[in-house]
């Protein structure tokens, strides 16, 4: 097994003087919580809107013909937020339900590891996640990856995000769902501009050598009842599970669910279960605001690449000028 920890190194190495986009969505027009999808996002007549279905029932869980509208995808840096624990709430939604919104402190007891989740933006490690079943050396690595404030992030050198994270990077999203060919596309303006495929003909994974381990790995889907479960492994070591460092092994194998309640809301799902990385499976959980007048536009992640826009070409002229 692979140390996920040398590769992101190597990587940094490469591309030292590369920087990121972090704006959420910027080209997108802003629309208030209430409209785009948030809680208390409501029709015209005051109830939200119902989910849309397609012709043989299925949720649609994308736009309907002629609507524009995409997936507003939040910004969670750190999953230890979301992580449902024995109480079966996360600690986000304990903070929402007390009135104190996404900020603050999220336990009683001992203080969470910092993003959504501490005053000051203070990054404790592994010490203060006492709800992420952490090895030993996930540890290490999650405590070396909050020393140094993430510098080593894959994604900030435009690697794309894999597993949960892609719900978790905030750029707009599409699905579109491709019945007839049993299959179901993922659209990210934002993660490198990445597509996800996911098969929904009852394939089976590959096995051995024929399972490529990939940044997104292999997604198979099924139905069930109004939700839609997705089961992906095959998961290279080139990514992190969030911004703040939570790192994964190519052992991770995800099960992932996706409900519409209502036309303005996903409900998010993820179970990770990590043998070489975490002593248990953890599950964590958000929901995604759907935004009625927004659509996908061009995002160049390397656009932002400062080593690229330093190279010159041998008469001295730059090779990837900025028009």
């Amino acid at each position: 097994m692979r140390k996920c920890q040398r590769h992101v190194l190597l990587g940094a190495l490469v591309a030292v003087l590369l920087t990121t986009f972090w704006g959420v969505g910027a080209q997108q027009d802003p629309v208030p919580a209430a409209r785009a999808g948030g809680p208390g996002a409501r029709g015209a007549s005051g109830p939200p809107e119902p989910a849309p279905t397609l012709a043989d029932g299925t949720p649609n869980l994308g736009r309907l013909p002629g609507e524009k509208g995409v997936w507003s995808v939040p910004y969670i840096t750190n999953m230890g937020e979301r992580v449902v624990e024995a109480d079966g709430s996360t600690a986000v939604e304990r903070r929402m339900a007390q009135g104190r919104g996404g900020r603050g402190f999220g336990r009683g007891d001992v203080p969470l590891g910092g993003g959504e989740g501490t005053a000051g933006g203070a990054r404790g490690g592994s010490k203060t996640e006492p709800q992420v079943p952490f090895q030993p050396w996930a540890a290490a690595v999650y405590d070396y990856n909050s020393r140094n404030h993430s510098k080593y992030d894959p994604e900030g050198y435009c690697l794309p995000p894999g597993g949960p994270r892609l719900m978790a990077t905030p750029y707009p999203m599409e699905i579109v769902q491709l019945p007839e060919q049993k299959r179901i596309l993922m659209i990210f303006e934002g993660a490198t501009h990445v597509w996800r495929e996911i098969y929904m003909d009852g394939r089976p994974h590959p096995e051995g050598d024929a399972l490529n381990p990939t940044y997104l790995g292999h997604s198979v889907g099924r139905w069930e009842g109004d939700t839609l479960v997705v089961d992906v492994v095959g998961f290279n070591e080139q990514t992190w599970i969030d911004y703040y460092g939570h790192p994964h092994t190519d052992m991770l194998h995800v099960v992932e669910k996706y409900s519409r309640p209502n036309k303005n809301q996903l409900r998010y799902e993820a179970t990770l279960n990590d043998p070489g990385a975490y002593t248990k499976p953890f599950t964590v959980r958000w929901t995604i605001p759907w935004n009625p007048r927004g659509e996908l536009t061009e995002y160049i992640c390397q656009e932002n690449n400062k080593y690229l826009q330093s190279l010159t070409d041998d008469f001295g002229q730059p090779l990837f000028k900025k028009q």
